[in-house]
């Protein structure tokens, strides 16, 4: 009874149990349990702080690939785990989940070309390796300087020899005062009135120096984040970027040149020159003058120019005086006057590309014994040009020595024979005027026309001839029909070009 009153007494004071929600929370990463914390601010401190020590362990950005659930529940009686024990099973699965670490890197761009190393150090060692593999004068050094210009963070190299770097440092008061006011027009006075030395040849006697260095490429480094598998060890990048490389590059044809000529030349063998230049069939293929000729030549990806200085004391030739004649053709030229050597004393300044000379000029000059120069007069007027006799046709003998099927024997043959059906059409090569017409012992019916250069063109074997001694036909149009009269053992045509009335290879001759 006691209690039953107590109980009455005392009831009504007290609330019913009432839900929260969840107050305890179960972290999970990677749906593995880390532990258990009392609120979500609380799982993120953990987590941040174990990122914080992860990434402070790895130099770069790292990627780490990490899922984290936060699971909650109500309890009437709950604890959290120790903070220090769940950051340390965080930053086991963390380091257990690192896909890649990006590393602080640069780029080296060379016009098209890149390359990564990993630190500005490495930079300037690969791009001074270029210049030291051509110069050997170790107080050119490259220095990185932000392009102004750009909005990136773009460094670009610029060669200092030392002793330039040394003297562009920080300037004081007395360098800003002796620039201006009493100290500014003392100098002026003293510099004019100073009068100046007049330079002496003998002075340069021991100069030989290089005196510029510059990229021939265009050279960019930009900063990066990158895998270390993108990265290039120094010394590999130095190899890849210095070795000789074979490149394409432009050859302009000039006076004189042949294909086994420019093959000389350039140190390129003919057949490489063929397969590279789909506009030269063979070996035989007519070039000209100021035609292009792409060649290949060994380069590193990466070339330097530079200038050098250099005291000379050398014989020299005047350069030719050419004096022109307009009633003469361009391919008519005689000697006036025949050169003879001079004796200088020089300071030259040679710019080189790589090993090879790019330019020559003499900045100093002193002549000991004057150089006679070459006279020489030459016409101005444009020769005219020959073209094939015939459309199609195959060439059965060349100029030059050959067997006779007829006799067996070893014959020169001063033309070229092109086999083709009797009574193809057979024109002028050139324009002129018919020296003869007609029939000539084992020539058959030929036909010789004489053009205004002197070169005379003979035309052997026809069937038919279509034009008169005495008369003048222009370059193309039809004097005869082939066929196979005099010599001959099948048809074809005799085409012959003399020139002083000498025989020469048509073929060289032919423009089209």
């Amino acid at each position: 009874m006691l209690a039953i009153v107590l109980a009455a007494f005392f009831l009504p004071s007290f609330e019913p149990v009432r839900s929260v929600g969840n107050n305890i929370f179960t972290l999970f990463i990677n749906n593995k349990e880390i532990g258990q914390v009392r609120d979500s601010e609380q799982a993120d401190k953990i987590m941040r702080t174990a990122r914080r020590i992860v990434l402070n362990e790895e130099p770069g950005i790292v990627m780490i690939e990490a899922d984290s659930e936060l699971v909650g529940k109500e309890v009437l009686r709950g604890k959290a785990d120790d903070e220090d024990e769940m950051i340390g099973r965080i930053i086991e699965e963390y380091s257990s989940s690192i896909k890649e670490t990006m590393q602080r890197s640069y780029t080296v761009k060379i016009d098209e070309y890149m390359v990564n190393v990993s630190s500005l150090s490495e930079v300037t060692d690969l791009l001074e390796a270029s210049i030291r593999r051509y110069v050997s004068d170790t107080s050119f050094n490259v220095s990185l300087i932000a392009d102004s210009e750009r909005e990136l963070p773009i460094l670009i190299p610029e060669i200092i020899k030392t002793e330039e770097k040394e003297t562009s440092g920080p300037r004081y008061a007395s360098d800003y005062l002796e620039d201006c006011g009493f100290f500014s027009d003392f100098e002026k006075v003293v510099d004019n009135a100073s009068p100046e030395k007049e330079e002496n040849l003998d002075d340069y006697k021991d100069v030989n120096e290089i005196a510029n260095v510059s990229f021939a490429n265009t050279v960019e480094v930009v900063p990066s984040y990158l895998p270390e598998s993108q990265i290039t060890p120094i010394d590999e990048a130095i190899a890849e970027v210095t070795k000789d490389k074979e490149q394409k590059k432009i050859y302009e044809v000039v006076p004189g040149d042949t294909l086994s000529g420019i093959s000389n030349k350039t140190g390129i063998s003919i057949d490489e020159i063929i397969a590279l230049n789909d506009n030269i069939e063979s070996v035989r293929s007519i070039i000209r003058v100021g035609d292009e000729i792409t060649i290949t030549v060994p380069k590193p990806e990466l070339s330097v120019y530079y200038e050098e200085i250099k005291y000379y004391e050398e014989s020299y030739e005047a350069p030719v005086i050419y004096k022109y004649n307009d009633d003469w053709y361009t391919t008519t030229r005689k000697t006036l006057q025949d050169p003879s050597s001079g004796y200088r004393k020089a300071v030259k300044k040679t710019i080189y590309e790589n090993n090879t000379v790019v330019s020559t000029e003499v900045v100093m000059e002193e002549i000991v014994v004057d150089a006679i120069p070459k006279i020489v007069e030459k016409g101005t007027k444009v020769p005219p040009t020959y073209i094939k006799p015939i459309s199609g046709g195959v060439i059965t003998s060349r100029f030059g020595y050959r067997t006779v099927l007829i006799s067996g024997m070893t014959s020169y043959h001063n033309a070229v024979d092109w086999g083709c059906p009797i009574g193809t059409s057979v024109v002028a090569s050139c324009g002129g005027k018919v020296t003869y017409a007609g029939w000539m012992a084992s020539y058959g019916n030929v036909v010789f026309i004489t053009h205004p250069d002197g070169r005379q063109t003979r035309y052997a074997h026809l069937s038919r001839v279509l034009t008169s001694t005495g008369s003048y036909v222009s370059q193309g149009q039809k004097i005869g029909l082939s066929g196979m009269t005099g010599v001959a053992t099948g048809p074809h045509l005799h085409f012959e070009i003399r020139i002083g009335g000498k025989a020469v290879d048509p073929l060289k001759y032919i423009s089209r």
